[in-house]
């Protein structure tokens, strides 16, 4: 996994995307985040929006709205990405 914000940027699915499609209201937000479940960085991408707050749009697959609410489940976590990582490697070894 790419480490630097810079570096998944240069990787995200929705980099060539009007940022108006991101930014979407709730009808539009479905094809939002149709982008985000074909994308390379989506953890990344999730954990930046859960790290810096960031308040408006789909980020990493999660409207606002999601995001709020994970954040006010776990308001402990300092890095998400360590968390988001975990979790996955934890379905991968489910799955197998």
């Amino acid at each position: 996994m790419t480490s630097t914000k810079a570096d998944w940027r240069e990787n995200s699915a929705c980099g060539s995307s009007d940022a108006d499609d991101l930014f979407a209201d709730s009808p539009r937000q479905k094809q939002a985040k149709a982008v985000c479940a074909r994308c390379p960085v989506r953890t990344e991408c999730l954990a930046e929006a859960l790290d810096e707050r960031i308040e408006f749009g789909v980020w990493g697959g999660m409207t606002e709205r999601e995001r709020r609410a994970l954040l006010r489940r776990k308001p402990n976590v300092t890095s998400w990405l360590s968390v988001l990582e975990a979790a996955q490697s934890s379905m991968v070894s489910r799955a197998s």
